[in-house]
């Protein structure tokens, strides 16, 4: 990996970091002995640590291992890949294949990007599984339609499978989510939720609109 990809990839975690120092109370006095601004400054690290999300920590420091961006999008390619058995890259396929393996590829990129995003959200599991599952048990509360429909979660169409399940793999092995501008949300044209008002649209892939949530800071 080269020195401008890794800053890429850190970016987002150092953004997080300085936005929560930034929030953090600045001490009561400006000349300190040294020793107590060094304590304070390692305990205003740790309190922003704990602000980022264990998966973001992980994406951002696990080296690059995914297909150049000339392939990434090329089907044919996708369709030679071995599979995957992995947990977490059957759990992204299967909510690739079930909610968009009727979209050209840039659509199920996009959709597998909206998991990723919320896995590296406090709000939301921090695992591939935890976030496709969420609420899996309650009809109508789960966080992807098929997951709750009371429909079979068979995978029976034999390419799109296929292809969902490549997807996944190249999505779990660091590729840039560079379609969807940070979407956590989406939804088919053919209906509009009552929360896509307050949501910024961030991209349109054929028949699904994508928005990314709104900002939310304690006020604790």
């Amino acid at each position: 990996m080269d020195g401008m990809g890794l800053m890429e990839r850190l970016a987002p975690m150092g953004a997080a970091l300085a936005l929560i120092v930034s929030l953090l109370p600045a001490p009561a006095a400006a000349d300190l002995p040294l020793e107590q601004s060094l304590a304070m400054a390692l305990s205003a690290e740790r309190e922003a640590m704990r602000g980022v999300s264990s998966a973001l920590v992980s994406r951002a420091t696990t080296p690059l291992a995914e297909p150049s961006a000339i392939r990434r999008y090329d089907v044919d390619y996708l369709l030679t890949m071995p599979q995957s058995n992995d947990p977490a890259v059957h759990c992204l396929q299967e909510a690739i294949y079930h909610e968009a393996r009727g979209e050209d590829v840039y659509g199920q990129f996009a959709v597998a990007e909206v998991i990723l995003n919320r896995v590296d959200l406090p709000n939301y599991p921090d695992s591939v599984c935890g976030v496709v599952h969420q609420n899996a048990g309650r009809r109508n509360a789960c966080q992807f339609s098929y997951a709750c429909n009371g429909r079979s979660r068979a995978m029976t169409e034999p390419r799109a499978r296929r292809l969902a399940n490549a997807i996944a793999q190249v999505m779990l092995s660091g590729a840039p989510r560079e379609l969807t501008d940070g979407a956590t949300h989406f939804h088919t044209s053919g209906v509009r939720p009552r929360w896509a008002a307050s949501f910024r649209r961030t991209a349109r892939y054929g028949s699904h609109l994508f928005y990314r949530e709104p900002l939310r800071f304690s006020s604790n």
